[in-house]
């Protein structure tokens, strides 16, 4: 199979991670999560439960993706240096489980709002606070994904910067993303009102830009032969 194959299928495989990465983890929570309201987000989630589940099923969805994307990339980058092509692979692999476990956190606040006979011994506020503990709970839990979501970038960085067949500084802002999300889980482990300061969201933004523009290049521009590279 040629590189410009390989990278097309890598490409496609990262855009359905973006898609529904985008739907489950900004736009759903955006449209029904109220933090500091238990009351509000209870009754945002009941108002548009469809929407919640969609959410769910998205965000399943795309850790499909993500489980095949390191396999993809890996038949791409091997030439360029397998011990990375490989550490890449493992480090993306361990985060796919991490987010299925979590994502019963989700399933449970159905399971709360699905006004079965034996919830009768709960107060509506009841249900309400352990909803808001759940979705608490499934935050945090993609805060420990995001440790390998953003360790696995580092060798893929480095790979895409090695390359010699793709955009080196594509690169560079992808092994920077990878200390971004290190640096926002170390913050929100550490700091209660880290995310307050308002530097998370920038910190991102190299691996944001790193991972879309990588995505783009692949589907689009594909990728040239592996370049024979002098002693």
């Amino acid at each position: 199979m040629s590189n410009k194959k390989k990278a097309r299928i890598a490409g496609l495989l990262y855009l359905g991670v973006v898609l529904t990465g985008l739907f489950s983890l900004m736009y759903v929570p955006s449209k029904l999560i109220v933090w500091d309201n238990a009351a509000t987000t209870y009754a945002n989630i009941e108002a548009a439960q469809p929407l919640f589940r969609l959410g769910i099923v998205s965000g399943l969805a795309c850790y499909l993706f993500f489980l095949f994307l390191p396999f993809s990339l890996y038949e791409l980058l091997k030439p360029v240096d397998k011990r990375y092509a490989l550490v890449m692979v493992v480090l993306a692999g361990i985060s796919v489980p991490v987010f299925f476990v979590n994502m019963q956190n989700e399933f449970t606040v159905l399971s709360l709002m699905s006004g079965e006979s034996y919830l009768s011994i709960f107060t509506k506020e009841q249900l309400q606070t352990q909803v808001m503990l759940h979705l608490n709970q499934y935050a945090n839990g993609l805060m420990i994904t995001h440790i390998f979501s953003g360790l696995w970038l580092f060798p893929f960085g480095y790979l895409v910067f090695k390359s010699g067949f793709l955009p080196r500084i594509l690169g560079i802002l992808l092994m920077l993303g990878c200390f971004g999300y290190l640096t926002n889980f170390l913050g929100h482990a550490l700091w209660s009102d880290y995310s307050q300061i308002g530097i998370s969201s920038y910190i991102s933004l190299p691996a944001s830009i790193g991972e879309i523009g990588i995505c783009l290049w692949l589907l689009i521009m594909g990728a040239k032969e592996f370049p024979t590279i002098p002693n």
